[in-house]
């Protein structure tokens, strides 16, 4: 193996790649953990294949070709195996070979995943790798310089991958792991997992009755009764904030003629991950790819597809009518539902669904109006954030290789939103060339109560579909001009943001969203008739109240009522029968108020105004 010249340095992926140098070295530790993964594996198991091994969020991943399944004392045996190759504090060296040298080289150990990898890069380039002890794997970097600095490793999990992410290829077992710089990073991580664990929205959705899912309709959910409170809420409360914002409602299609989807490039793009339908003499029949072969003469066959997202529509909505600039912006807000053909196994509660609805909008506005129109939605997804106590990080995906339109456009539309996020006092990060291929786009991150980072709302400026459904608007000067159209969500979709908040809350509602926000508790069956009185006044009042009119004892009662995280009890007995009151316990608290029912009444109501 030849030294690491200059030339393999320029493929190394650099500081000025990631948002910042902690990043950065972050990065590399995991990196490198995935490296030092697959070398304890290589000493434990010579047979197995590698695959990749790439960093990810909170951790690093190796995908792994093995006879049998790795099970749980397998994992502990590959990270102990790992802390004595740290122990060993080996060099990690960079190097490179020629393309020749380097199938040769893993085709002699059967790597067979290194040698495509190998054959699907640049001809003639030199290949990189890194080097520690006897392991040597493909790579490009970055990475340390010591195994010794790779203490503060634990393996988490293993699962099963397919090579390439393609169901049709060799499935693979895929380890993950995590790394931090310290112990102290390590162990803090590992609990705020630990609190992860009991806040899983799966298991607190079906303890507070939210949700549920069935194998009959795979990957969508069964909203129960509290949960499509707690949606409807959500839905309403969005659009009252939309209504103020100037926004206009509208309901589209579920189904389109493919000819929309051509017309919109999803066709060639996206295909894959629609529900494709196929119409034969006006019935529908089967779910379906393109048909191979024409059809019979006389037979009619066409092809529909439900809609995986709402701009196409909104593109027709716009081009139905003749516009002026007087109307711009034209924001238009659409909770329709979605449909997209996610893999069986790639499903995951209501983070990963295949039917769902967003808090949609596109906003049609002229090149000009970009900047302020983009500063108000930034303000936008702060307030609503901030009124549900998570913190918002914003970053600009610029100009990808590949790229619709021209260089000046794309230029312009990323001066735009530089000068959008400054002036709504975020600092500038830049995300190089990871914006989407029609336009430059904001991503948010949002922080939740246990420091987890998610990307929830988006926006997008889009140049390309303007053109593409030939959209227009008389300016001032009365000639034609093509509208900008900005495509934007503030919470995503509404499952993945309540799967969000459900462990952000850990089931504990704040009172405005709580699907029960009162439980009327009796003390034994005597005072079933207050009771009664008592819900009926919470009820008029627009609270939502049930009650607990049973045998139980009050004491049993209340534990129930925490149990389902309800924010206030009333219990009622005797003296709160005689004087009209009721005393009030909130959730999470021992402490007791006796308060006249008028006096509940009005602090409940009170404290159920929210908006954002």
């Amino acid at each position: 193996m030849s030294e690491p010249g200059p030339a393999l340095e320029d493929h190394e992926i650099g500081r000025d790649a990631f948002a910042d140098d902690k990043e950065y070295q972050l990065h590399r530790l995991r990196h490198s953990a995935a490296h030092l993964l697959a070398h304890a594996v290589s000493e434990l198991f010579p047979e197995a294949r590698f695959a990749i091994g790439p960093p990810v969020k909170d951790g690093f991943y190796y995908d792994i070709a093995y006879a049998r399944p790795f099970g749980p004392e397998d994992l502990v045996a590959i990270e102990a195996r790992m802390q004595e190759i740290v122990k060993r504090d080996l060099p990690i060296v960079r190097g490179q070979l020629s393309p020749e040298e380097a199938e040769a080289a893993f085709a002699r150990k059967g790597q067979n995943f290194k040698v495509e990898l190998i054959r699907s890069f640049p001809a003639g380039q030199p290949v990189g790798t890194f080097t520690q002890g006897e392991f040597v794997d493909l790579c490009r970097g970055p990475h340390v310089d010591r195994t010794g600095k790779l203490k503060h490793t634990r393996l988490m999990s293993v699962a099963g991958a397919y090579w390439r992410g393609d169901a049709k290829n060799e499935q693979l077992q895929r380890i993950y792991g995590t790394a931090f710089p310290t112990a102290t990073e390590l162990k803090e991580y590992l609990e705020r997992l630990e609190q992860a664990k009991a806040r899983d929205h799966r298991k607190l959705g079906r303890e507070l009755g939210l949700f549920m899912f069935h194998e009959w309709a795979p990957g969508a959910a069964f909203w129960l009764p509290k949960g499509t409170t707690l949606y409807n809420t959500l839905a309403a409360k969005m659009r009252e904030l939309l209504f103020g914002e100037g926004y206009l409602e509208v309901k589209t299609p579920l189904i389109f003629d493919r000819e929309l989807w051509v017309t919109s490039g999803h066709w060639s793009h996206y295909k894959e991950d629609m529900f494709l339908i196929a119409e034969k003499n006006d019935l529908l029949l089967h779910a379906a790819g393109e048909r191979e072969a024409p059809p019979p003469e006389g037979e009619r066959v066409r092809l529909l597809a439900t809609k995986p997202m709402n701009c196409p529509s909104h593109m027709l909505i716009f081009r139905s009518q003749k516009r002026s600039y007087r109307e711009l912006p034209l924001r238009l807000h659409d909770q329709g539902v979605l449909h997209r053909n996610e893999l069986s196994g790639a499903l995951s509660g209501l983070t990963r669904v295949r039917q769902f609805s967003q808090d949609d909008a596109h906003i049609f506005v002229a090149e000009s109006e970009i900047a302020a129109e983009v500063g108000r939605i930034i303000g936008l997804v702060k307030r609503v954030y901030d009124r549900l106590g998570m913190g918002v990080e914003v970053a600009l995906a610029t100009r990808p290789d590949t790229f619709l339109g021209s260089a000046e456009t794309w230029a312009r539309a990323e001066a735009a939103l530089e000068q959008a996020i400054v002036g709504a006092g975020f600092p500038l990060k830049l995300k190089p060339k990871d914006g989407t291929f029609y336009g430059p786009k904001i991503d948010y991150q949002v922080t939740d109560a246990l420091g987890r980072q998610f990307q929830t709302a988006t926006l997008q400026l889009d140049f390309q579909m303007p053109e593409r459904f030939d959209l227009s608007y008389v300016g001032a000067d009365n000639t034609e001009h093509r509208p900008v159209v900005i495509h934007r969500a503030i919470y995503g979709s509404f499952e993945r943001f309540i799967g969000i908040l459900i462990e952000h809350f850990a089931g504990a509602f704040p009172f405005w969203l709580s699907p029960v926000q009162v439980k009327v508790l009796t003390v034994g069956g005597d005072f079933v008739d207050y009771g009664e009185t008592v819900l009926g006044k919470l009820k008029a009042a627009g609270l939502r109240a049930e009650a607990d009119f049973g045998d139980a004892t009050v004491g049993a009662k209340v534990r129930d009522a925490q149990m389902e995280k309800i924010p206030y009890s009333l219990m009622l007995g005797a003296r709160e029968r005689e004087n009209g009151t009721v005393t009030v316990r909130a959730y999470g608290k021992k402490e007791q108020v006796t308060l006249t029912l008028g006096e509940a009444v009005a602090r409940f109501t009170e404290e159920g105004r929210f908006a954002f």
